[in-house]
């Protein structure tokens, strides 16, 4: 009896290992079955940047063209503000000299020979000299409103592009879902496969992350560029007091 129980023991001891073990080994299976199935999930999900470029469709084109004119808008706008600001501190001194010696056109020589819209302006109240003090600073004024509006040249288009690129952007996305769900429909099966779903909701999205691109530097660019415009019309402003100053000065004899 004794015997028997012994080698019920084992038989069941030896049973009991032998499932142990064979769900030890099922249990690694299913870790180097899923261990590969996250690789190649990684394989498939690793895309470059043309790939997903070109996942975007025809609007990722538009958005580069948009990108192309918002950097030449604002390198070629900075260029111009930064020439226009630029103007010898000694300028109005030596305007204010030539006036009280009576010495005009040296003072538009001075002007002309001074490329910047401050000096433009100045040269326009030289020239109306001897007539009413409101028609020269009618004249000043005029002049500095055409300065400003060759300098704000090209901002309309800035501003467009700050908030039209995520419109499109947006626009890309809507068009994409819409396909998403038109290839949903189309699918014989009847089932909704994860992977096509979120595959074709991230290309769907990229146009989105594309205009938002190119949509937040034109914002702050055009913000810029609008502060160094606005400085520069206090600037001018200043300037125009200064000139009216130096004419209710008297002449020098």
């Amino acid at each position: 009896m004794i015997k028997l129980l012994t080698t019920t023991t084992a038989a069941a001891v030896e049973g009991a290992e032998g499932l142990a073990s064979a769900q030890i080994d099922s249990l690694a299976l299913a870790q180097q079955a899923a261990a590969a199935a996250a690789a190649e999930s990684a394989e498939t999900l690793s895309i470059g940047f043309w790939d997903l470029f070109l996942g975007g469709g025809w609007l990722m084109w538009v958005l580069v063209a948009l990108a192309g004119v918002m950097i030449f808008i604002f390198v070629e706008r900075f260029i111009a503000i930064r020439k226009a600001t630029t103007l010898d501190n000694n300028f109005m001194n030596r305007i204010r000299d030539y006036i009280s010696e009576g010495n005009i056109s040296a003072a538009i020589d001075l002007c002309r020979r001074t490329n910047s819209p401050v000096a433009r302006m100045i040269e326009k109240g030289i020239e109306r000299i001897g007539r009413p003090m409101s028609d020269i600073q009618s004249a000043i004024e005029n002049v500095a409103n055409v300065e400003v509006a060759k300098l704000e040249a090209g901002l309309p288009t800035l501003a467009s592009i700050s908030g039209g690129a995520p419109m499109i952007g947006f626009l890309g996305t809507v068009v994409g879902m819409v396909q998403v769900f038109i290839d949903m429909s189309a699918n014989q099966s009847g089932g909704i496969e994860i992977q096509q779903l979120s595959s074709g909701m991230y290309v769907a999205m990229i146009t989105t992350v594309g205009g938002l691109i190119v949509g937040i530097p034109a914002y702050f660019a055009h913000n810029y560029l609008v502060a160094r415009i606005e400085k520069l019309i206090f600037r001018m402003e200043a300037t125009t007091i200064a000139f009216m100053d130096i004419l209710n000065q008297p002449v020098q004899k």
